[in-house]
């Protein structure tokens, strides 16, 4: 998705959360000079022509982990839940809140770590950013620049679901993801209702 076609979602999310823009841009400047890697074109090997599957976090996932085939991509703490049950993702999409030590496993092994920056999650860059051995991306939800990339999306969910159709998979799955999940509170609960509202804006009930 263009800058320009996802800018006004990303007005108004600012608004709704009352984020400020310049706290995301100086977000993703941190992270611009945590790292020089720019892995882009592993990711379009990824999806290009393949099959996608997206795994979020909700609790369902475990009922459907004999689903998942394909390109593996897993939303932030999905990726130590797959990774536990033996199944290590090809991505994983982050802002780093769910990250725990086996993303550094799965960095060694060759899992492409996109990782996202946002106004609140500067320590969280700082900490474990200079410490992926593998493949990154580094991507923002302000305006892109050099090598940090926006390809829409808010929450790592529906940015690696933005991410997969940019790069034209030629399926994607959703598996793990509960958008009507009432046990959440109020922040979460408005991150699900963009969620449904960006997937259905590039064609995706879920």
């Amino acid at each position: 998705m263009k800058f320009e076609d996802w800018e006004p979602y990303y007005i108004s999310i600012l608004s709704d959360f009352d984020f400020e823009r310049f706290e995301d841009e100086n977000a993703a400047k941190v992270l611009s000079g945590l790292t020089e890697r720019d892995d882009v074109p592993l990711l379009d090997s990824l999806c290009r022509g393949h099959e996608v599957t997206i795994c979020g976090n909700a609790p369902c996932l475990k009922d459907e982990l004999g689903v998942i085939s394909g390109t593996v991509i897993a939303a932030d703490a999905a990726a130590d839940f797959l990774y536990t049950h033996g199944i290590r993702p090809d991505v994983v999409f982050t802002d780093l809140d769910g990250a725990t030590d086996s993303f550094y496993e799965m960095s060694k092994k060759g899992t492409l770590m996109v990782i996202h920056a946002h106004g609140d999650n500067i320590p969280l860059l700082r900490n474990w950013v200079p410490r992926f051995e593998g493949p990154v991306i580094a991507t923002t939800q302000a305006r892109p620049f050099g090598h940090v990339h926006n390809f829409g999306g808010f929450s790592d969910g529906d940015r690696a679901i933005f991410a997969a159709e940019e790069f034209q998979a030629s399926s994607v799955r959703i598996v793990g993801f509960d958008l009507d999940d009432r046990d959440v509170d109020p922040v979460k609960r408005g991150k699900l209702m963009w969620a449904r509202t960006l997937l259905k804006a590039i064609g995706h009930e879920v």
